[in-house]
């Protein structure tokens, strides 16, 4: 009886050993990490993108998105300094149109999803008599802020308004460069200029009670946001996958609840 016990033991272990190694024996699961991709946007789309990244992980829990915001014409350096980044969405497109001319972005990615324009803000408190971006010629108005036109596209706008209605040269010493458009919506809503140029969305996301919307400045080319994949990107699949999220209707729903023409 001992040695039959003993013999059934056995075949038993031997048949559980053969199972394990025909994959008979079902095994945990493992657990897959999502894909991760690193989206790099223009500073006036945060608070936009923070949306839009968020239902899209909800729709694509497989895919994980880290968000890099800065000025364009950085997140432009960074990308030609071999950043790690797969998507790029830009606020103007002299800096998506120089990324092309080497040759780094997937060509049949590149959309353009959204529209934008430059406003004219003061604090809320001011007493001046600013009516227009004339009256910053008047001697009353000491100091107004851009961001800086080298790096930052409302920069580059608001520049180039200036220049081209003949005031840049009388106004050029008045002026304080922030880094991002996002910085210099600060400056006005600290009250520590007399006025600013920023875009429309930043001003309408203004903290309450803190500036003023004076008047729309012209711009001689419309203010166009391209996005793209890069042709660098790892994870080509996983990162058309969000350009086509943003240029579709959610994207164009949130993009719109935030001021922009999409």
């Amino acid at each position: 009886m001992k040695q039959n016990r003993n013999f059934i033991v056995g075949i038993t272990a031997i048949l559980i050993i053969m199972m394990l190694a025909s994959g008979c024996v079902n095994k945990p699961s493992e657990q897959t990490e999502p894909t991760q991709i690193t989206v790099s946007a223009a500073s006036t789309l945060t608070e936009s993108f923070e949306e839009i990244v968020e239902q899209f992980k909800i729709e694509n829990p497989e895919i994980d998105v880290q968000l890099n915001l800065a000025s364009s014409g950085a997140l432009r350096m960074q990308i030609e300094a071999g950043a790690p980044i797969d998507v790029f969405a830009s606020a103007s497109q002299q800096h998506m149109n120089l990324l092309d001319e080497k040759e780094m972005i997937v060509k049949d990615s590149r959309t353009d999803f959204a529209q934008n324009s430059m406003v004219l803000i003061v604090p809320i408190t001011s007493e001046l008599e600013i009516t227009s971006v004339d009256s910053l010629l008047n001697d009353s108005v000491k100091r107004f802020v851009i961001s800086d036109p080298e790096i930052s596209p409302a920069g580059t706008y608001s520049k180039q308004s200036l220049v081209e209605s003949g005031l840049w040269n009388e106004l050029e010493g008045k002026a304080v460069l922030a880094e991002t458009v996002k910085q210099a919506l600060v400056y006005v809503e600290r009250d520590e200029v007399d006025a600013g140029f920023v875009f429309m969305t930043d001003a309408k996301i203004a903290k309450k009670d803190t500036i003023k919307i004076i008047s729309t400045i012209p711009t001689s080319t419309d203010i166009s946001y391209p996005i793209t994949v890069l042709e660098s990107s790892e994870h080509k699949k996983e990162s058309q996958m969000f350009v086509d999220f943003v240029t579709g209707q959610k994207g164009k729903s949130i993009l719109d609840s935030y001021g922009f023409t999409a």
